[in-house]
């Protein structure tokens, strides 16, 4: 029998023991649930593993990939939905304010009633869409009106909306300098950008790789919007102008995908970090006449910021800029300015009324295999959640968190670093000296765990006054988004003369995903993802460092893959390495990029997984011998733990056992078929695979003959 003391905490007897409490009999209930074990684990562990998971779970009519992650998140936006709901007096103002912007969010009634109203005075504020106007230009279609200019227009959407487009623009901590912050000039993000409400606009994807199928559906997207505007405005449709307007923008998207690098070329940040004065930027990029200097101080005068010709500038985009030039001479500014407006009326689609959000869903339901779309309640759970995620974050912890979980991760953490510190000495390509300093980072990374305190401390004012300029309507949806991408805006551009603050938090608390930032060497874990089955108190240790611990080393080796090495321990981009330690890791990568490239995924028509593998190469670098390791060393000071009810596996087994299940999904082929192309993760049952048949030890836990599918010949090792 065992005894116990604290819930949860065991006293170990007996090797043989089995530990019987109800947190152990519903552990080993899900973990035999998800099991398929008539597969033998040599021949394809995350079968083996996930099994049964994949026979219980059918993926939802309104997503295109179901997974560990995916139900998580989903019963975190329930009980998201449940606090944003509960009216309470003594509510501070912060959360009053998230509250009554996801009350005009769910007026849906509201919003049917004001119809395209607010997206008609949108398209007026930023200068007309031409495409949905009789009169936006003076001659001919090429020209557009005299006022009308690129900077200015690009400064409003950067400033008043948040919104880069052809450019982007921001304030960030200078990557040379982790103590102040600088103006970055990059091109756009031409790849997967999650939206507030979670779906991809997938526009390299689109530009470049589509099939023709999803290229047709997007074409047909922006013309059912440009025809519903039109209509709205009691204007004359014209169908073949509408749609030859509509292929030009179109065909500049294209453009702009073709000039953005290839991610071969975008993965060495030393190389591309280019610092310049204002004057040495245009005197560089004429950009076809493009003044920078009224284009960057429009953007800055929304903050009363001036720069001048002496400001510093960081350009991470050179070879993009400089093609910008064929690109801008190409197109006529009456397509630049529909595609300007049309970038930004894309976000807003689903502010708007069922006319619109169904021109939306057809799209969808292509790219995606998607047929029905997601309950409102959860599209306005996570508007909000993103959009005020301190003020969501305090409603969460207040209403799940544990907070002596927030000791038990720290715990964790510095276990898996002081395993990884004791691995470095096993590797054999990598020299004393950048043993020494990659030993030094690996002490130094800070750690962020649960959420920032002040978030739950009624004395402390720092919650509200985050959101004290913001006054929301609960009649006024469509505009309250556009407030909170103003403070958006705002808040970032008004750091470039503030000092940096050490303890931001760079993501919420109600979030299901870990996060690693090379500029702060820092390691974030929400406390959304510290529950069953990555963590929990109460579950074996085994289970929590397969799971979180999992979790833990992935995020502290980013610090060390392809990217994060070129940062030091105070996150200042500085080469470290050796010119020996620095060519033997790319020929120890070399052989993960050509292990995985035997990958072939099936439900994506056969692709191969290492499809666009300069994306990819950080995530296969990573291994679970540092999380073996530092779970095998505190088994030998406590003591190997009780086994569970109905598994006949010791402890290393149930690590393993863990560590896959986490990464248990399944997606739609349309979606498959897209995400190999552009995800920079592999698909969920090879990063298992892929991780577990470099690994000496998971072959001898479960008995894997050498040359089996699971323990293969050739083995590769970065860390």
């Amino acid at each position: 029998m065992l005894t116990l003391s604290l819930p949860g905490q065991l006293f170990r007897s007996s090797l043989n023991s089995v530990c019987t409490t109800a947190d152990c009999v519903t552990a080993a209930a899900r973990l035999l649930q998800n099991m398929d074990q008539s597969v033998k684990p040599c021949d394809n562990f995350y079968q083996y593993a996930c099994g049964g998971w994949l026979e219980r779970h059918v993926i939802p009519e309104t997503s295109s990939r179901h997974s560990v992650f995916d139900i998580l998140r989903d019963k975190l936006e329930i009980v998201l939905k449940g606090v944003l709901e509960t009216e309470n007096g003594e509510d501070r103002a912060a959360i009053r304010k998230a509250k009554i912007l996801y009350s005009s969010c769910m007026n849906e009634s509201l919003i049917e009633q004001r119809d395209s109203q607010p997206l008609l005075r949108l398209i007026d504020s930023i200068g007309d869409w031409p495409v949905a106007s009789d009169d936006w230009n003076t001659t001919a279609g090429r020209n557009a009106p005299e006022a009308w200019s690129l900077e200015d227009t690009l400064a409003t959407l950067t400033a008043r909306f948040h919104k880069k487009v052809l450019l982007d623009m921001y304030v960030w901590t200078d990557d040379r300098d982790s103590q102040r912050h600088i103006i970055y000039v990059r091109s756009p993000s031409i790849g997967a950008q999650i939206t507030h409400y979670g779906y991809y606009i997938i526009r390299q994807f689109m530009a470049l790789v589509i099939v023709p199928q999803a290229r047709e559906a997007y074409l047909h997207f922006m013309v059912s919007i440009a025809k519903i505007t039109r209509e709205d405005r009691n204007l004359t449709q014209d169908d073949d102008r509408v749609w030859e307007e509509m292929m030009q923008v179109l065909e500049l998207e294209t453009d702009i995908a073709n000039a953005t690098s290839p991610a071969e070329e975008r993965q060495d940040v030393t190389v591309l970090y280019n610092k310049m004065t204002l004057g040495e930027l245009q005197g560089t990029f004429s950009l076809n006449g493009f003044n920078w200097t009224r284009y960057i101080q429009g953007v800055l005068s929304s903050v009363s910021t001036e720069v001048q010709l002496e400001e510093e500038v960081v350009v991470y985009s050179s070879p993009y800029l400089e093609k910008m030039n064929d690109v801008l001479s190409k197109h006529s500014v009456r397509t630049m300015q529909n595609y300007l407006t049309w970038q930004l009326i894309i976000d807003r689609v689903n502010s708007l009324s069922r006319r619109f959000k169904d021109a939306r869903a057809r799209y969808r339901k292509t790219l995606y295999g998607t047929t029905v779309e997601d309950a409102w309640w959860r599209e306005c759970v996570r508007y909000v959640q993103s959009s005020m995620e301190n003020a969501v974050g305090a409603l969460y912890v207040r209403e799940t968190f544990a907070g002596e979980s927030k000791q038990m991760v720290s715990d964790l953490i510095t276990k898996i670093q002081m395993a990884y510190v004791e691995t470095l000495e096993e590797l054999s390509w990598m020299d004393t000296p950048s043993k020494e300093k990659a030993r030094e980072k690996a002490m130094a990374i800070k750690e962020h765990i649960g959420y920032p305190d002040h978030i739950l401390q009624d004395s402390n004012l720092k919650l509200d006054q985050e959101y004290a300029h913001l006054n929301f309507s609960e009649e006024h949806y469509f505009e309250n988004v556009l407030e909170n991408l103003r403070s958006e805006a705002h808040k970032s551009l008004k750091k470039l003369r503030e000092p940096v603050d050490p303890d931001l938090w760079i993501i919420g608390a109600a979030v299901v995903n870990a996060f690693y930032s090379p500029n702060r060497n820092q390691i974030v874990f929400p406390a959304g993802i510290l529950q069953p089955p990555f963590f929990s108190k109460q579950q074996h240790q085994a289970l929590n460092f397969g799971g979180i611990g999992m979790v833990i080393g992935h995020e502290i080796t980013h610090g060390f893959d392809d990217n994060g090495r070129n940062f030091d321990k105070d996150g200042n981009m500085l080469n470290w390495w050796s010119n020996y330690s620095a060519e033997h890791f790319k020929e120890q990568s070399q052989c993960m990029v050509q292990q995985y490239g035997n990958f072939n995924w099936k439900l994506a028509g056969g692709q191969n997984v290492m499809t666009n593998s300069y994306n990819k190469l950080g995530v296969h670098v990573k291994s679970a011998r540092v999380r073996l390791q530092a779970y095998l060393k505190w088994v030998a000071m406590e003591g190997e733990e009780p086994r569970l009810p109905g598994l006949d596996m010791d402890h290393k087994q149930l690590f393993f056992l863990n560590f896959a299940q986490v990464w248990c999904g399944a997606y739609r082929p349309e979606y498959a078929s897209q995400s190999i192309k552009i995800d920079s993760h592999s698909p969920l049952e090879y990063r298992v695979l892929g991780s577990l048949q470099n690994f000496e030890a998971f072959s001898e836990a479960f008995e894997c003959q050498k040359g089996s599918r699971m323990n293969p010949e050739l083995k590769c090792r970065v860390w």
